[in-house]
């Protein structure tokens, strides 16, 4: 048996996908199953497109959404660990601009922990283009007020809190490097992380998938200042957004991941230390729910769940409820997912690391149910 993991129950996964995508929930999947580091299954299914007649690349290049935010939360470790700020720090000593009301109080461990009391926006204001940090931060700071103190509910936040933390991570660095620059060199680069940029590379154009909404179309805008559409942020080259900007490959994802499993080191590179991700994996929300996925859960009447935060990751956490790391992870499982379509996570107890990136982004309840029965087969299949 490869890597520990059960082929018969590998191959389950498979046909798991296979039977989703002719029923026509989704598109396509780049899926990896790795343990103790091991690759147990690595596939490409189905189409990279909503025509299906281009069959899906293994290493196709995805808008990764939200999972964005890992990345950015790996920079502001580093950050703190460098002594550039602490977790304790106001928001509005690093970004002056920010100050006023009830956000005064708030820090770098409310954004983290998606406790700042903010509204849980997803553009500053209507109709405005989200692709330039600089044009993203003062709209924040002018017209975003927190509507309770921080500390008091978890409301995921889309954008604001790690569009902040962005600034935060470029206005302390020692050489003015921009935020770009910096995820290139202190993440991407040391990783070996080849084909994951913010915005779109030109040599990575011609494998970047565009994004699908299904069933029709994204229940918002994504503008980007060369007009290319209602979600042409993500297909802007110089795009420079912390929380939703990333673009990457199935492959470079699985490094990503494994530099986590590895508590902060890969191939001899130290990214960020064993006990700052030790810390980073422990639930920081308690029993509260997460404000925003209880108004989802609620709709499709299920139970709403703790929100299991814990510095930047989602956790799997206690409760037996619907959870994107499926039911059969350990409670410390944590990663990271975006708009209905990507997901990481990784199982400490089980040494098991899961990686989708999917074609078609789905209905996040139905993303939901989705990973949910792909990560328990991937841990049935843990001998």
């Amino acid at each position: 048996m490869l890597a520990d993991l059960d082929k018969a129950r590998l191959a389950r996964l498979r046909c798991a996908i296979e039977e989703d995508i002719a029923q026509g929930r989704y598109l396509g999947a780049n899926v990896i199953v790795a343990r103790h580091g091991e690759i147990g299954f690595r596939g490409s299914i189905g189409y990279a497109t909503a025509e299906k007649n281009t069959p899906l690349r293994e290493d196709a290049v995805f808008s990764i959404f939200s999972m964005t935010k890992a990345f950015t939360n790996t920079l502001v470790f580093r950050a703190i660990e460098q002594g550039h700020f602490a977790l304790t720090t106001r928001v509005s000593r690093i970004i002056p601009e920010f100050r006023g009301g009830l956000r005064e109080s708030l820090t770098v461990y409310h954004l983290l922990t998606h406790t700042t009391g903010l509204p849980p926006i997803f553009v500053p204001r209507p109709g405005m283009y989200i692709d330039r940090l600089d044009e993203v931060i003062a709209a924040i700071c002018e017209v975003v007020q927190a509507e309770e103190e921080p500390g008091v509910k978890v409301n995921y936040s889309p954008m604001a809190a790690h569009a902040l933390l962005g600034e935060m991570v470029r206005r302390v660095d020692p050489t003015g490097r921009g935020y770009r620059q910096i995820a290139v060199e202190d993440l991407f680069c040391p990783l070996g992380m080849k084909d994951t940029w913010l915005g779109v590379r030109p040599d990575l154009r011609g494998r970047k998938i565009a994004p699908h909404f299904l069933p029709t179309r994204a229940p918002m805008q994504h503008l980007g200042h060369s007009n290319l559409g209602e979600n042409g942020a993500f297909e802007e080259e110089d795009a420079e957004m912390p929380w939703v900007g990333a673009v990457s490959t199935m492959d470079d994802l699985f490094r990503f991941a494994e530099m986590l499993r590895r508590r902060g080191e890969l191939d001899g590179v130290r990214i960020v230390s064993r006990a700052f991700l030790e810390r980073a994996t422990e639930n920081h929300t308690g029993d509260k729910p997460n404000e925003l996925y209880k108004k989802l859960f609620l709709s499709r009447g299920w139970k709403p769940a703790p929100a299991y935060v814990g510095l930047g990751f989602s956790l799997r956490g206690e409760a037996i409820v619907e959870h994107q790391f499926g039911t059969l992870t350990s409670p410390r499982t944590f990663g990271n997912y975006g708009a209905g379509s990507m997901i990481f996570w990784v199982d400490p107890a089980l040494d098991l690391t899961f990686v989708a990136t999917t074609t078609g982004v789905m209905q996040e309840c139905d993303n939901i149910e989705r990973f949910q029965r792909l990560a328990d087969i991937a841990v049935s299949a843990a001998t």
